[in-house]
């Protein structure tokens, strides 16, 4: 039985938050539901990035699997915690918030205000980057959660 559902957010959906999905998914009980979406529409029913999948595949984590979707509003009903991967993700989703029990559930996936920066332009060594802010995060969340 499914106890707690976290959502992993960012802005397409195909690089940082299912990397965060995957990683998490790893990590913790059955009784635990990890997705993820993004708050643009630019990927929806894409695969994640070739260089999201490689550095996850490098690290034992497969997300080939994956399929990007755009957050909704639903998913404040549908998940128990969202982690977002930046402040203007944050905003965004927030923005979509109705009730004041939506926001506590939102947060920013690394500690003291920290962003998770979109490798999507950069170089390949932004990936790995990006793996390990998110691997460490993951830690973090098992943690706190109790999973």
């Amino acid at each position: 039985m499914i106890t707690t559902k976290i959502l992993m957010v960012c802005l397409g959906n195909i690089c940082r938050s299912p990397l965060a999905q995957g990683i998490l998914i790893k990590k913790v009980a059955k009784s635990t539901f990890v997705d993820s979406a993004g708050t643009a529409a630019y990927h929806i029913g894409n695969q994640p990035d070739p260089r999201s999948m490689n550095v996850g595949k490098k690290n034992g984590v497969d997300i080939s699997s994956f399929r990007a979707r755009k957050f909704t509003q639903e998913d404040f009903r549908n998940f128990n915690h969202i982690y977002v991967m930046d402040k203007s993700n944050y905003n965004d989703v927030l923005s979509l918030a109705q009730l004041s029990e939506d926001h506590k559930k939102v947060k920013l996936i690394l500690d003291y205000e920290q962003e998770v920066p979109d490798p999507y332009y950069g170089e390949l060594a932004g990936f790995d980057l990006c793996y390990n802010l998110l691997d460490k995060a993951c830690d973090q969340i098992v943690k706190e959660l109790n999973l």
